[in-house]
């Protein structure tokens, strides 16, 4: 079996972020921490848990509401190191709005990019995961109605989303950190084609593939072939398990996003029914990149879901 290396092996705390208003009712409402300024008090409780746990690093989630120098002495306090972050890049039809080629608008369309570049940068990390924006307007197929299953395809809006991930992966590529394709279920890419189709579109010298096992595994793509097919481009990758019943039901029954995920889709690594040590096997032999557990939705409390994950990736370290 592959071992992983020490230092580049990082949770994502999106186990006390992704939440429900009652824990103990999985009807609730749910909540995205992230988005409370509240959570900014929070914050230092949750990364001192994450050490506590065993992972020597955290995945890079600046708060909107904290300086780069806040969130640093957060992380440092809590005895951490920081692994590649997040960017995602919206449709802007999407929201309504139309963008004239060289405005103002349209450069401004990607200052969240370049605010992920000045962090990274800040950080020391090179490589970013990149990603459609998962749109949760109230008429969106993919996260509302119909799942994983590519529902709504229109080769010409592929085609606009291809573009905009481009400028993204180029505006990074200038400000030295290297775009990662990530796939995620619930965006314009999340079908094999569709990912086949952007990775074909963008030279690898501008946009790598940092992918999620769990959401190709959903989306019914096997993932070490995945894994194995883009060796020379693999960037970082993200790490999960899922009950494959849950994953498999939404390709025959059309199924909203927050419905699967509130019915256990997401485990911790072991947990579930994906063969996680062929994944890890399927890496290329002189790949250093990040592997970043990700557990979209906690299936247990959230230190016990670290401590899972932990001994989980304890067992594979080199």
């Amino acid at each position: 079996m592959k071992n992983l290396a020490a230092d580049r092996v990082a949770l994502n705390p999106i186990q006390w972020i992704n939440v429900k208003a009652d824990p103990a009712d999985p009807s609730s409402e749910s909540l995205w921490l992230f988005a409370e300024p509240s959570f900014r008090a929070d914050y230092p409780a949750v990364l001192t848990a994450i050490r506590q746990s065993g992972f020597a690093s955290t995945m890079m989630e600046v708060l909107d509401t904290q300086t780069l120098q806040n969130y640093k002495k957060m992380v440092d306090d809590a005895g951490l190191t920081l692994a590649p972050g997040y960017a995602s890049v919206a449709l802007p039809e999407d929201h309504g709005i139309e963008l004239t080629p060289g405005s103002a608008a349209e450069v401004r369309w990607y200052d969240i990019i370049r605010r992920r570049a000045e962090e990274s940068n800040f950080f020391g990390l090179d490589t970013v995961f990149l990603a459609p924006e998962v749109w949760w307007g109230d008429a969106t197929v993919r996260t509302n109605q119909q799942v994983a299953v590519g529902a709504a395809f229109d080769q010409g809006r592929l085609n606009r989303v291809i573009d905009t991930l481009g400028t993204a992966a180029e505006i990074l590529a200038a400000e030295g950190v290297r775009a990662g394709l990530h796939n995620h279920i619930g965006t314009w890419v999340e079908t094999e084609d569709e990912i086949e189709q952007v990775l074909a579109a963008i030279p690898s010298t501008v946009l790598g593939a940092s992918f999620d096992v769990g959401h190709l595994a959903w989306a019914g793509i096997d993932p070490a072939a995945m894994i194995t097919r883009h060796a020379d481009r693999l960037v970082d990758l993200h790490v999960k398990d899922l009950n494959m019943t849950i994953a498999n039901a939404t390709h025959s029954t059309p199924t909203p996003y927050n419905t699967a995920t509130d019915a256990g889709l997401f485990l911790e690594p072991g947990l579930g029914d994906l063969d996680l040590d062929g994944i890890i096997a399927a890496l290329p032999d002189e790949w250093c990149g990040w592997v970043i557990v990700e557990v979209d939705r906690a299936s247990i409390p959230p230190v016990a879901s670290a401590e899972v994950s932990w001994n989980w990736i304890s067992d594979r370290i080199g």
